[in-house]
């Protein structure tokens, strides 16, 4: 079916998931849509947007709106990008590159994920402009020669993921039957045939033209296949993360450094006092600590310890008028995650583009409601945020 037929009946991000759900595989849509244990934290992220109310003007001329804001010295067309997601071409046929031009064609940042399965020479090739995050190997030796093959690739901006240090409890994939690494049983053999469309297209279409699949981006060498036991000791956790050990790659990196998965106000001003040019406010879409807050209701908190640091957050963000609520409360950027993936598993570059689209709308309406020409222009204002819970 061509990608435009598939779009056809989505209207906003909510509706590319049950899309993607009777797409994908059961254990592969599990694996994206999960979150941790009783899933308080992927819950939390949307009632945090739920809490707030706008109080908008009017008697405004709006009709010169404009989108385009400025990050750390980059500019932008939109203020948001597209969030890290591992194995994104399981999801999708070459899922990273599909997003990685999505992204150029928008001029939008799209984060390269460490559990990416496309080499990010091949990524960059794509979109220069993409950012890489880490998960930072253990030794000194390993980090630098990983940051300098990142270095060559021309990536300009490494975000690296704090909030990842201890693996946690998803039994979410155990009920789905997600493992890592993959095994080709009858199990996986049972949903290539329920999913025809996933299993020619993805999955059989990626091993004859590629081969297998290795994670291709987590150190400065090729990894684990996608089908190795190797893949679970790779990335099976950074017990080891310090503040010491950020310092040394604050030393190294010459780049924009931007630490991702920090909640605590505290460590909001590590951030600065460490030199970090940025940082994502983040619990990791509800995928670590569960009960962790939203990144929304620690924005003012965050913003207060540390106000010239740039502030971004991802987490629960559908619409636009999530992202201007965000951007009220301070955030100077937003990322996106699970619904650029969704929307690529079911229609390629076209459905993230679609997707991308969805939002630009919403976003040059929704401003326009508010009475405002300029994103510079929103803050606490046109806000009622009498019930909203922060920290």
């Amino acid at each position: 079916m061509p990608a435009h037929r598939r779009l056809r009946r989505i209207y906003a991000l909510e509706d590319f998931e049950p899309a993607a759900r009777r797409h994908l595989p059961a254990p592969i849509f599990g694996y994206v849509a999960g979150a941790a244990e009783t899933n308080a934290s992927y819950d939390d992220n949307r009632r945090a947007f739920a809490e707030i109310g706008f109080v908008p003007r009017v008697g405004v001329d709006v009709s010169g709106r404009s989108l385009a804001c400025d990050v750390m010295g980059q500019a932008f067309d939109l203020p948001f990008g597209i969030a890290p997601m591992g194995v994104s071409a399981l999801t999708a046929y070459r899922g990273d590159l599909v997003l990685a031009r999505a992204a150029g064609q928008a001029r939008i940042p799209m984060i390269v994920s460490a559990a990416s399965l496309i080499p990010l020479e091949e990524i960059t090739a794509a979109n220069p402009e993409v950012w890489y995050q880490a998960y930072l190997p253990q030794h000194l030796a390993e980090i630098e020669a990983l940051l300098a093959r990142v270095a060559r690739a021309g990536v300009e901006t490494l975000v690296v993921t704090l909030d990842s240090a201890v693996v946690p409890s998803r039994e979410n994939n155990l009920r789905t039957g997600y493992r890592t690494p993959l095994r080709p049983d009858l199990a996986l053999f049972w949903q290539g045939i329920t999913h025809p469309r996933w299993a020619l297209g993805t999955f059989l279409r990626t091993f004859l033209r590629h081969g297998t699949p290795h994670f291709e981006n987590a150190t400065a060498t090729r990894g684990a296949p996608l089908l190795s036991r190797r893949a679970v000791r790779d990335f099976s956790g950074r017990e080891f993360l310090s503040w010491d050990l950020l310092a040394e790659v604050r030393r190294m990196w010459k780049g924009h450094l931007v630490l991702k998965g920090i909640l605590h106000p505290d460590d909001v001003t590590r951030a600065a006092h460490l030199g970090a040019e940025g940082v994502i406010l983040s619990n990791h879409g509800g995928r670590q600590l569960d009960g962790a807050v939203s990144p929304l209701r620690v924005l003012t908190a965050a913003r207060r310890c540390a106000p010239d640091l740039p502030m971004m957050l991802d987490g629960g963000v559908l619409r636009g008028t999530d992202i201007l609520k965000a951007l009220a409360l301070g955030a100077r950027f937003v990322f996106v995650g699970r619904p650029f993936n969704y929307a690529a598993s079911i229609a390629g570059e076209a459905g993230v583009a679609h997707a991308i689209d969805l939002l630009r709308r919403q976003l040059m309406a929704d401003l326009g409601m508010l009475g405002l020409t300029d994103l510079a222009q929103l803050d606490r204002s046109v806000l009622l945020c009498e019930g909203f819970r922060e920290v």
